[in-house]
């Protein structure tokens, strides 16, 4: 049986070293030198342990998912709810909680910036596809099917830095599909280039959906969510704001009522 729980898990993103001491002193003057600086769209700013400047991306998080469920991860930009895929899927590492998944993971968000631009597209299967957990014997199956899917011809021997972004995009989404997923992971709309390419994508997602025992989207359009999810978590500043049916969270976040009450808002 596929499950999914956090308890308390927080992560930290840095953004400046502890040497810029100019930058330092003008986002902390006006907090009087206190550990957390201000809150942002992408969470709150405060200093580490090791001095330097961090935008805190999720915060104390705590969830349960269950297999059968369906579950939209709904909130504005910035809101925590692509790092919270990335965790669950295993490519960042929080400071500080624990993450246990029950299942096999498969990601379909823009695995693009995980490739290095140095190597092949061909090496990049590998590369991207193992920093998402996937086994090397596993991509050594079904290179042939993520070379036609790609449809990239003689350009899946020449480096990364010479393809388009739709042909990043490409070759990352069909090294994301290439498993059969116990917990598919969807983070926003995928922006796959050409039509032709975007009509066979939406339908190896949706195969890859049917399949799966567990599904997890983030959006911040709710609307868009009504045909593939069941049940909703709003995030707000890397924190859970609320959880329930689809279409009340999705009332909820339209209405804006939830930011006067959350901790978040109250520390602007």
């Amino acid at each position: 049986m596929s499950h999914i729980s956090l308890d308390r898990v927080s992560v930290e993103i840095p953004i400046y070293s502890g040497v810029d001491r100019s930058l330092k002193f003008s986002l902390f003057r006006s907090a009087g030198g206190a550990a957390m600086l201000r809150r942002t769209a992408g969470g709150a700013i405060s200093r580490d342990r090791h001095n330097r400047i961090v935008v805190r991306a999720l915060d104390n998080v705590t969830l349960d998912i269950h297999d059968g469920d369906r579950v939209a991860l709904i909130g504005r930009n910035g809101a925590g709810k692509s790092t919270l895929l990335r965790v669950l899927a295993d490519v960042m590492e929080p400071i500080s909680g624990t993450v246990r998944i029950a299942g096999r993971t498969s990601t379909l968000f823009n695995l693009a910036g995980l490739m290095d631009p140095e190597l092949s597209g061909h090496d990049n299967v590998y590369y991207a596809g193992g920093l998402i957990g996937i086994p090397r014997a596993r991509l050594r199956q079904v290179m042939s099917d993520i070379a036609e899917f790609a449809e990239l011809g003689d350009f899946l021997h020449m480096p990364v830095r010479t393809y388009s972004d739709g042909m990043k995009v490409r070759l990352g989404f069909a090294v994301a599909t290439s498993i059969e997923p116990d917990i598919l992971l969807m983070d926003e709309v995928i922006g796959a280039g050409d039509a032709h390419f975007v009509a066979k994508a939406i339908q190896r997602a949706q195969e890859l959906y049917q399949r799966s025992s567990i599904l997890v989207v983030a959006s911040h359009a709710p609307e868009l969510l009504g045909g593939l999810c069941k049940t909703a978590i709003l995030l707000d500043h890397g924190r859970v704001v609320a959880t329930g049916g689809l279409h009340e969270i999705a009332k909820l976040y339209a209405d804006n009522a939830w930011q006067s009450d959350t901790p978040a808002a109250a520390a602007e």
